[in-house]
């Protein structure tokens, strides 16, 4: 079993910065590293996504202010955001895909106020 331990996560103010970060347990082949976040009362969304390749797709909301990158060596996925704001406030988690099968993070709390 692959276990993926996120950190960064925390309070900033509007217009801050945070680096989230999602190591996997084990090497395996990836597929596809992704960051989803869920707000109170609404669904999860997927806020970006690296593929094998080097594809990335980012939601709308977040193009401009976040970063995917990744160490395929680690495994690990970042997720640098920028310019957050009070619209950010989630819970974000992570998500590999890869040989070993899918695994989730057990989330990391972002949350944007003054």
């Amino acid at each position: 079993q692959v276990q993926l331990v996120e950190s960064g996560g925390g309070l900033v103010p509007p217009g801050g910065s945070l680096r989230l970060s999602c190591a996997a347990s084990a090497s395996m082949s990836i597929d596809v590293m992704a960051w989803y976040r869920q707000a109170p009362g609404r669904q999860r969304e997927l806020v970006a996504h690296i593929g094998r390749g080097g594809s990335i797709y980012y939601e709308d909301s977040v193009k401009g202010r976040f970063t995917i990158a990744r160490d395929k060596a680690a495994p690990t996925v970042y997720l640098e955001m920028n310019n957050l704001n009070v619209e950010d406030t989630a819970v974000y988690s992570c998500n590999l895909v890869g040989s070993r099968g899918a695994f989730w993070g057990q989330g990391t709390q972002v949350t944007v106020s003054s």
